[in-house]
């Protein structure tokens, strides 16, 4: 594990055990997101890049709910947060997990390589896809899941990118379901999975 993956893991704990920090992102709708964006359109067809090198489209895992979250591997805060509270949700629903596939996809092409987004999830959870691709593709694909982005600057390495923190869950027909806010616990993100899954609280 890298010294900067260590420091990203270390303050996304930190913002776990004290509740959540404040953080680098914007977001752009309600905290109740059970019911806002109820019958929106969100959501469409992509292709990105796996941390393998290879095509991941929204159709390559069949039969599977997919849990969907926009964010880079330089955040200081949402990211990890969220990340580990998915991690923690998977894990709290046991087998019921396997319905599942979740796809964490790079706002920030011009550093988060596939490699590099491979790499990144590992440290939160194996099951955890991250994507990437050209700015072009990434930019289609927020297009498609309307993801608020706007770096602050490009002229550095050290840049930081707004962005909103949302969890989209998209069934296996591909439909948008519902929006989970980023920040949720890990128990309280399993406790809104488990009805789509068919298992009991």
């Amino acid at each position: 594990m890298t010294p900067r993956l260590r420091l990203l893991l270390g303050i996304g704990l930190g913002a776990l055990i004290l509740g959540g920090a404040a953080t680098t992102t914007l977001l752009v709708a309600e905290r109740d997101s059970g019911s806002i964006l109820a019958t929106a359109s969100l959501g469409g067809p992509f292709t990105l890049i796996g941390g393998d090198g290879k095509a991941v489209t929204d159709r390559s895992y069949p039969g599977k709910f997919l849990l969907v979250y926009f964010g880079y591997t330089f955040c200081p805060d949402a990211c990890p947060t969220a990340l580990g509270n998915i991690a923690g949700a998977l894990a709290k629903l046991g087998p019921a997990a396997d319905r599942l596939q979740v796809l964490f996809i790079t706002v920030d092409p011009r550093r988060d390589t596939p490699k590099v987004m491979g790499e990144y999830v590992k440290a939160f959870d194996p099951r955890i896809v991250g994507l990437s691709g050209s700015p072009e593709q990434i930019s289609a694909v927020a297009k498609e899941y309307k993801v608020y982005v706007a770096p602050h600057t490009e002229d550095g390495k050290d840049y930081l990118v707004d962005h909103s923190s949302f969890i989209y869950v998209m069934n296996p027909e591909g439909k948008f379901v519902r929006l989970l806010a980023g920040d949720t616990p890990a128990a309280g993100l399993a406790e809104q999975l488990r009805p789509l899954l068919g298992q009991a609280s």
